[in-house]
């Protein structure tokens, strides 16, 4: 009897209609952690505006450990007299200090290239000029050639052989420096290249602490000795950071001089006194 009942509740059971499941939702999206720190134009699609978001940020990050550098060691570092040689760091600091802090708002990137120069070879992008000046085009070049800066001193990158724009946060430096919200008229182009940064700082000229081009390689120096590989970075050439010592032993002439060279100090091929 006791087995019959049991049979009768299973087949009731089963025969009972079955609870409708909930409705299929569309998920809604997670928040985006990846805030840009400079208003991006909605003609940039959802992948460009992720990219130059980043891109910003990273910016952000290369000059705020810029400015960390020369606020601890100021004109004791050997990396900013290469740069800046004697000029006072207020300016320098100034310049890196409101691309962290300064008002945003009178800036804005936009991908639909109103003036139609990214159609020219190798357009990257371009600040607007006189069409608008508060706006920078950032062109599809972009986006398939600029690296992150986790890439930096790796693939073959040296500061001294390889372009400022190499990497987002160069280039974006640059471009921010063109909008008169961030640059003022006081951050130009005094100097061209890696040789043209160091003679302008070689002539303690005032123009290197509001170089746009001295700015960013400054900044990529001190973010590859500092962070990326820390007491060595990547200048390239035939500058080098760190005591590695020559294969060939010194000559008499040169033993004489080492004994006047500090401690923190070297020199490179050719006699160049190089401190750290």
């Amino acid at each position: 009897m006791k087995s019959k009942m049991q049979f009768l509740a299973l087949a009731l059971a089963l025969s009972a209609p079955i609870a409708a499941l909930p409705a299929a939702q569309s998920p809604k999206p997670l928040e985006d952690p990846v805030k840009a720190p400079f208003p991006i134009h909605h003609s940039c699609n959802a992948t460009e505006q992720r990219q130059l978001a980043t891109a910003l940020q990273e910016t952000v990050t290369l000059v705020e450990h810029a400015k960390t550098h020369i606020l601890r060691w100021g004109n004791e570092s050997a990396i900013y007299r290469k740069y800046f040689g004697d000029r006072p760091s207020l300016t320098a600091i100034g310049a890196y200090d409101i691309i962290i802090n300064g008002n945003p708002e009178n800036v804005l990137f936009r991908c639909d290239n109103p003036d139609g120069n990214c159609e020219l070879e190798g357009y990257g992008g371009h600040w607007r000029g006189e069409n608008a000046t508060d706006e920078t085009v950032i062109c599809e070049l972009s986006y398939t050639t600029r690296r992150s800066l986790t890439t930096m001193c790796a693939q073959g990158y040296t500061i001294s052989e390889s372009e400022t724009n190499t990497f987002w946060a160069g280039d974006l430096l640059h471009r921010l420096y063109h909008m008169p919200a961030i640059g003022q008229g006081l951050v130009e182009h005094y100097a061209d290249g890696y040789d043209g940064v160091l003679e302008l700082a070689g002539g303690n000229r005032t123009e290197a602490v509001h170089d746009s081009e001295t700015l960013q390689y400054f900044a990529l120096e001190v973010y590859a000795y500092d962070v990326v590989v820390p007491g060595i970075g990547c200048v390239g050439g035939q500058e080098e950071h760190g005591d590695e010592e020559s294969e060939e032993p010194p000559s008499q002439d040169e033993d004489d001089e080492v004994e006047d060279i500090p401690d923190n100090c070297h020199t490179h091929e050719g006699g160049e006194l190089h401190c750290i």
